[in-house]
């Protein structure tokens, strides 16, 4: 009997043969559904991608990351407040750079950021 479970202990203990950890449609598809976060709020929520990863990694470029993509969210919301309707110029560059950072730039991190988890640095 003692034999049996150990070998049962074995088969358990040992991951699929040709199967990455982390890789497949499951870690895809959460990954897309999280990059999709800032495109969808416009960037009102561009920094919870990034902070999720942060949260789960735990690796210090993660948390760097996490703390540019809010200090961007929160410039885009103060530029939003405090720009006129009718902007030109600088100001609308401003608020376009800001809003592309926070939309599509956190979507991107969201997307080709390594896929390496559990690991701190």
């Amino acid at each position: 009997m003692k034999h049996a479970d150990a070998v049962t202990a074995e088969t358990v203990a040992e991951p699929m043969r040709g199967a990455a950890p982390g890789s497949g449609a499951p870690g895809l598809l959460a990954r897309v559904l999280l990059a999709a976060v800032p495109v969808v709020s416009l960037g009102m929520m561009g920094a919870l991608p990034s902070l999720v990863i942060a949260w789960r990694r735990g690796a210090r470029a993660d948390w760097i990351a996490a703390v540019v993509f809010t200090a961007v969210t929160v410039a885009w919301l103060f530029q939003a407040v405090l720009t006129p309707v009718e902007s030109h110029g600088w100001q609308f560059a401003g608020d376009l750079v800001l809003l592309s950072l926070a939309t599509v730039g956190a979507a991107l991190h969201c997307l080709l950021a390594s896929h390496r988890t559990g690991q701190r640095r």
